[in-house]
């Protein structure tokens, strides 16, 4: 990829991001044309000037969660809903094992995500687009055009709820294994809002009955192996949206999360699902339980690939529901921190700012 020069002969980025994009071929695309220095558009010019990024505390770790005990008698559901508390009070993330979803499902998953990157650029040009409102989409960087760094990714997005899915507009190649994902993920999916609800001191049902788990948006995200990885990032410092995300991913790790004031590597479980909480879970609980920043490392080893199920609407959002902090959590003590805002603003919101920014998307909606 020649690096775009404007009709003054200096450097154009706006040309540069269209040549790119009109190529539709992704960042898999340069690393197929034998890529071995980065574009400008995808360095990072603040990634070399903080070295201590970099650094990850070895001795700590995200909390782990084992589902296993769940049903059994005795104290096991409830000392499993004081450590989903306390990994919602002070994380914000956490991983949970023995959680009923077959091993060969999560493989079948993650193979259908890489096949479909790694599919003819022909084929897999067809789902190509910038329009947000579609159900299935495929890009490099949500917001490339209003970032100011492009990370080094290509994403397959779907929404698979709410409304009714019509599976014909799924990839074919990861078809089969999506919708059944879906079903699996969706039983989690409850079971972890059930857990939350108790957690919170609510009827068990209470996340389930305000619609957390109408909305499914699933990314298919795929970093290929960099030949630069200390100029860029895989995914940028970012909180997620929604209330809950599912995360799958595979062994080959960079996730990092912002812990006490450091980065914190996520060692990948076999297995396990990485669990975190979006801005409209800190919403609801009032900043009772935290959203936190996460961030993925471009690497020279690849690719990487991970599957996110995010329980949020999207842009096209038909559900009405505001939402605002849960009445049984506040108090004269503790008195609303946000008004009442319907996710579709939030969403929308997410899709105007840039990634790598420390101020959070809920400071719009603090009263």
């Amino acid at each position: 990829m020649m690096e775009a020069v404007h009709e003054d002969g200096g450097y154009d980025r706006n040309k540069e991001l269209k040549l790119f994009d009109e190529t539709k071929a992704g960042v898999k695309g340069l690393v197929d044309a034998g890529l071995t220095k980065l574009p400008k558009i995808f360095v990072h010019d603040n990634h070399k000037v903080n070295v201590s990024s970099f650094s990850s505390a070895t001795n700590v770790t995200i909390p782990v969660i084992d589902l296993g005990s769940l049903h059994e008698e005795g104290n096991s559901r409830h000392e499993i809903i004081q450590k989903v508390k306390d990994a919602g009070e002070n994380w914000g993330f956490f991983h949970v094992v023995n959680h009923d979803i077959p091993q060969c499902v999560l493989d079948e998953m993650l193979d259908g995500v890489r096949r479909f990157h790694e599919q003819d650029a022909e084929v897999k040009r067809e789902f190509y687009s910038r329009d947000i409102t579609k159900r299935v989409f495929y890009n490099t960087h949500f917001n490339f055009y209003k970032a100011s760094e492009v990370n080094w990714r290509d994403t397959l997005s779907c929404l698979l709820a709410p409304g009714p899915l019509d599976p014909h507009q799924l990839p074919s190649i990861c078809r089969d294994v999506t919708i059944k994902y879906l079903d699996h993920v969706k039983k989690l999916a409850l079971t972890l809002l059930e857990l939350f609800s108790e957690a919170l001191g609510l009827e068990r049902s209470y996340l389930k009955d305000i619609d957390c788990a109408k909305g499914i948006f699933m990314l298919g995200h795929y970093y290929p192996p960099c030949p630069e990885p200390e100029l860029t990032w895989g995914l940028s410092s970012h909180t997620d949206v929604g209330f809950v995300t599912i995360l799958l991913q595979d062994l080959v790790g960079g996730l990092q999360v912002f812990y006490e004031n450091q980065w914190i590597d996520v060692t990948p479980i076999p297995g396990a699902f990485i669990i975190n909480l979006g801005n409209m879970m800190q919403l609801i609980t009032n900043d009772k339980f935290i959203s936190v920043k996460h961030r993925v490392l471009a690497q020279k080893v690849g690719p990487r690939v991970s599957v996110s199920c995010s329980l949020r609407q999207h842009v096209q959002d038909e559900c009405l529901r505001m939402y605002g902090p849960i009445k049984e959590l506040v108090t004269k003590e503790n008195p609303p921190i946000y008004k009442e805002m319907k996710m579709s603003d939030l969403v929308k919101l997410a899709y105007t700012k840039e990634l790598d920014d420390d101020v959070s998307l809920l400071k719009h909606f603090r009263i």
